[in-house]
């Protein structure tokens, strides 16, 4: 029984413990992007060479270009010369 509470305690902590999703700007002038979480929409301004976490449960990104783009929190936005990218 004891085996089995820790595993299920390491098991949650691995859950809580999720990563988000970044975006880097390597551009010298700010670049926006728009994020719609839950239904909510909020834009990410990242000033040049700018590095944010944002986005941890999964989100659309609307990049700079208009794609809209389904994140799932572990992706890297990286944007350089005004085209997004990503990794």
């Amino acid at each position: 029984m004891r085996k089995t509470l820790l595993l299920a305690a390491a098991m949650l902590a691995a859950v809580s413990t999720a990563e988000a999703a970044s975006a880097v700007n390597k551009d010298s002038e700010t670049r926006t992007l728009i994020v719609t979480e839950g239904g909510s929409k909020s834009e990410l301004a990242l000033a040049g060479g700018e590095t944010l976490e944002f986005c941890p449960n999964g989100c659309f990104v609307t990049l700079p270009n208009g794609d809209l783009t389904p994140l799932n929190g572990s992706e890297t936005v990286v944007i350089s010369g005004g085209v997004a990218h990503i990794k």
